[in-house]
């Protein structure tokens, strides 16, 4: 099987590789890539029990590393893979990012952004919900079991 480097699945698939990351670290296991010209600019993934920081989410952490390998506060041209659907702070972060595109894994039926009524995101921004769900949400249901037997 021939992988195209520059499709979503591919890109999805890095970013399941960093929730790993964060599977590792006892973190909730959420990854996150940003991509430029089909170029991977930024890698993250949560760090909000390592860091102390509740706003240490994937995607914050991505945005800031984008910006940063960009000059840009703004994220035009770019677009967030993220394996869980954002909460309404990183959906906030991204409006103001203008990222042009978002493409998320697994819905958060308890806190993500969906749940708002008003669209969060930028107007140019496009939305694709529920990219490879399944494989998104299988290291969040292991972390969440295993937390659930402690």
């Amino acid at each position: 099987m021939m992988i195209n480097f520059y499709s979503d699945e591919y890109f999805m698939k890095e970013a399941i590789k960093e929730a790993g990351q964060a599977l590792l670290k006892d973190e909730v296991p959420v990854g996150a890539v940003i991509v430029c010209n089909n170029r991977i600019i930024a890698r993250a993934h949560n760090l909000t029990e390592q860091l102390t920081d509740v706003t240490a989410h994937a995607e914050m952490q991505a945005f800031t590393a984008a910006s940063g390998y960009l000059g840009s506060k703004y994220l035009e041209g770019c677009t967030l893979y993220v394996t869980l659907e954002p909460c309404v702070m990183c959906a906030g972060a991204a409006f103001w990012t203008q990222i042009s595109r978002i493409v998320f894994g697994a819905y958060d039926p308890k806190r993500g952004f969906t749940l708002i009524r008003q669209n969060l995101l930028h107007p140019k921004t496009e939305l694709v919900k529920g990219f490879m769900q399944n494989e998104c949400g299988i290291l969040l249901q292991e972390f969440f079991k295993k937390k659930r037997m402690k």
